[in-house]
């Protein structure tokens, strides 16, 4: 696929005087070079270098792309047009569809997969835009997503007070129809993020999200910028591409994450339990993902709505992500399996492959995120989860204090677990 990377940054928070921000160095070579080798690790044959400040150091290092096994085109915008409008200066050397990376941005994940993804919906829609959880949504630009991966809003930053949503962050990363042209500007400065996705979903045309856990971070700050170099240099990077299994941590909700709400599954009533931010932050500190899987049957009872539950799980990442913690996916079972409830929902009414103690959404889930099971956890405090995590070929760990046969392990609570699992290691 044709690939565009938008390499006009400044780098004015890293101190630099002499490069642009893609030219900075990791190891022995620039963050720049790292890029184009991921794009011709999978195929790429073309790409456009779209520079701005210090666009012909850029064009100096890398010239026609020949000692790099590729051919590069360099474009030096003449002025500032941000990163969507300095696309409008190739507008008639696009392919019909092309992917966009900004030069600044640490990364490596299966761009076949993406690809597939986007090839699933590119006769619908205008795009597709990966996003991915981090530690710190409040100042990220967010996107939501539908139960369809269709893109309903843009949050860019700062987000308002006392808003709760998804923690779903614009990884920069893009595959576009040459159609989203007619919504960039000629001759004017524009960003994707701030201007040009809101204009589309606006416009009713489609844009869809890839949800995927791999590395994909910005290096914009001196901080930042140590530890993405670091998680570079030692493999980490590479190490977290999709098409590597990973062990997860499976996580039951209420009970485990937040004060049970059985009897009022409300978002007004959502608390997260004592040192649930600390305990699901050692998890994304280590090799684990973190998933939760929670059955939620009082929406096939009519007692709460698809709508109320999700709106719920904002808050819980909205409340996480204020802590420096985030859930990489959660899944959840609407199903219930007896009838008689006055106003309950009958296609829901079902004996489902979803509902614990089958294992359904923990096997959804490693098919999705390419899970390694044998070496992964659940963590639950019923009977429910413990079997759901041995129909799994998961170990166990019970926050009880019951004893129960299909339990590994046993732990006062969420912290607890964390630390036995980890100590496991």
């Amino acid at each position: 696929m044709q690939t565009i990377i938008i390499a006009g940054g400044k780098g004015t928070r890293l101190g630099l005087k002499d490069i642009p921000k893609p030219m900075v160095r990791m190891g022995d070579k620039p963050l720049l070079e790292y890029q184009i080798e991921l794009a011709k690790k999978y195929g790429a044959e073309e790409i456009y270098i779209l520079s701005g400040y210090l666009g012909n150091v850029t064009e100096e290092y890398f010239k026609d792309g020949s000692e790099f096994g590729i051919k590069i085109h360099h474009v030096i915008e003449p002025y500032p047009l941000g990163t969507a409008g300095c696309l409008k200066l190739i507008e008639d050397k696009l392919d019909d569809r092309f992917m966009v990376f900004y030069g600044d941005i640490v990364m490596d994940f299966d761009i076949d997969s993406f690809i597939e993804f986007d090839g699933k919906h590119n006769s619908m829609g205008m795009g597709t835009a990966i996003v991915h959880p981090n530690d710190h949504p409040y100042d990220s630009d967010l996107l939501q997503v539908d139960n369809n991966n269709r893109i309903t809003k843009v949050i860019p930053k700062p987000h308002n007070n006392g808003e709760y949503y998804q923690n779903l962050v614009n990884a920069a990363v893009y595959i576009f129809s040459k159609e989203v042209l007619k919504f960039i500007e000629p001759d004017k400065a524009q960003d994707f993020g701030r201007d040009i996705l809101p204009k589309i979903v606006q416009s009713g045309n489609l844009l869809f999200a890839y949800k995927t856990p791999e590395y994909i971070k910005d290096m914009g700050t001196k901080d930042r910028f140590e530890k993405v170099k670091n998680d570079l240099l030692t493999g980490k990077v590479a190490g977290l591409n999709k098409k590597n299994k990973r062990p997860c941590i499976f996580l039951d909700r209420d009970g485990v994450i937040n004060k049970n709400m059985d009897t009022k599954p409300l978002m007004k009533d959502f608390e997260l339990l004592e040192g649930v931010p600390e305990a699901i932050k050692k998890i994304n500190e280590s090799d684990y993902l973190s998933v939760i899987v929670t059955n939620q049957p009082m929406i096939a009872k009519g007692f709460v709505s698809v709508e109320e539950v999700e709106n719920t799980h904002k808050k819980m990442e909205t409340l996480l992500g204020e802590k420096g913690a985030y859930i990489n996916a959660i899944y959840y079972c609407p199903h219930h399996p007896e009838k008689g409830f006055e106003g309950e929902i009958k296609e829901l009414k079902t004996d489902c492959e979803c509902r614990k103690p089958k294992p359904g959404m923990l096997l959804k889930a490693a098919k999705e995120l390419n899970i390694d099971l044998e070496k992964s956890w659940m963590v639950g405090d019923s009977e429910r989860d413990l079997l759901a995590g041995k129909n799994a070929m998961c170990k166990t760990v019970y926050v009880s204090d019951k004893i129960s046969n299909h339990a590994d392990y046993y732990a006062k609570n969420l912290n607890e677990a964390i630390d036995i699992i980890l100590n496991k290691e």
